[in-house]
């Protein structure tokens, strides 16, 4: 899965990967990857105390987004939109954001013809953040 890369893009910084598969960890100077089994509430706290005073950036399918957004624990979206024709495609999250519809912030596009898309999540007041 790993073989392509020649060095680590994400040195020095914590990278989470939640999976319910035993998986090899890449290995080298600067790469702290943690791949780790559970419910997104048991592993938030060890997750945002690894980030510090950064912030957290969930990469993953729709079921894996879905699980933070239903703890309340997504405040901002980003997506990219690439230009190429699929004929269909996979939603953002496999099921629908709790709370009010999510408010476009920024729109940039790139060189390339992709297009980032900024999203604010309004979570319901019930449903804070841990770190709020």
């Amino acid at each position: 899965m790993l073989d392509h890369l020649s060095e680590w893009p994400y040195a020095g910084k914590p990278y989470w990967v939640l999976t319910s598969r035993e998986l090899p960890k890449p290995e080298g100077e600067g790469v702290d990857v943690r791949i780790v089994s559970g419910e997104v509430p048991d592993l938030v706290d060890e997750m945002l105390d690894s980030a510090g005073d950064h912030d957290l950036w969930i990469v993953g399918g729709g079921n894996v987004a879905s699980q933070f957004a239903d703890h309340g624990l997504i405040d901002t979206v980003e997506a990219t939109v690439v230009p190429v024709v699929l004929g269909e495609g996979k939603p953002l999250f496999d099921r629908r954001l709790p709370g009010a519809p999510m408010q476009l912030r920024s729109v940039t596009t790139h060189s390339s013809g992709m297009v980032g898309l900024t999203y604010e999540v309004k979570r319901p007041a019930d449903r804070e953040s841990a770190r709020d």
